[in-house]
């Protein structure tokens, strides 16, 4: 995606303008809501519409801590900067409320890992729903927000790559820890 702006992308010659393009994910994402016109209203009205997860996307659940460790930093910008390094550009909510970061992924990923080893983890499969933002809520202000937005319709995230940003906040806040008991800096 390099030399595309925010308002353009360019896709194999061919220049698509970033409304248009918001258009096409809003539209792709309002397949997964019960109401479609229930979930355009909501958008309006509240920012947000709860859709549908387990069908055309799931959402793997983060916890603020955990992804402000992998990133070292607690300046918002940055780690949104780094989940779309980490992740690859895939589209990522945050939801300053709860402080917690849902990460969207393919609808059949099954998420098994121990929640004693990873609290506040979660996949959110069928039978859950997301409250999702307005395409066009991008900045960190309100409940909630598209920290990566998403590119494309149906561009998800490789859950390879969220459980590599779960494993290295585990290594960074070992890491931070062992700093804290020997005195020294991690």
């Amino acid at each position: 995606m390099s030399g595309a702006t925010n308002e353009q992308h360019a896709l194999e010659g061919v220049v698509v303008p970033g409304w248009e393009r918001q258009l096409a994910v809003a539209h792709w994402l309002l397949s997964a809501a019960r109401d479609r016109d229930a979930a355009r209203r909501e958008w309006l009205l509240q920012g947000a519409a709860l859709l549908a997860c387990g069908g055309i996307f799931a959402a793997v659940r983060l916890p603020g801590d955990l992804v402000r460790a992998a990133a070292q930093t607690a300046d918002e910008a940055e780690v949104n900067g780094f989940l779309r390094r980490a992740l690859d550009g895939g589209p990522v909510i945050h939801s300053r409320y709860a402080d917690h970061y849902y990460v969207l992924v393919p609808g059949s990923t099954a998420w098994r890992r121990p929640p004693r080893a990873f609290p506040g983890l979660e996949c959110l499969g069928r039978d859950c729903f997301l409250g999702v933002p307005a395409v066009d809520r991008t900045e960190p202000k309100g409940r909630a927000y598209w920290a990566v937005p998403m590119d494309s319709p149906g561009e998800l995230c490789d859950p390879r790559l969220v459980w590599a940003v779960v494993q290295l906040a585990q290594e960074r806040q070992r890491a931070v820890e062992a700093a804290e008991i020997t005195g020294e800096q991690p």
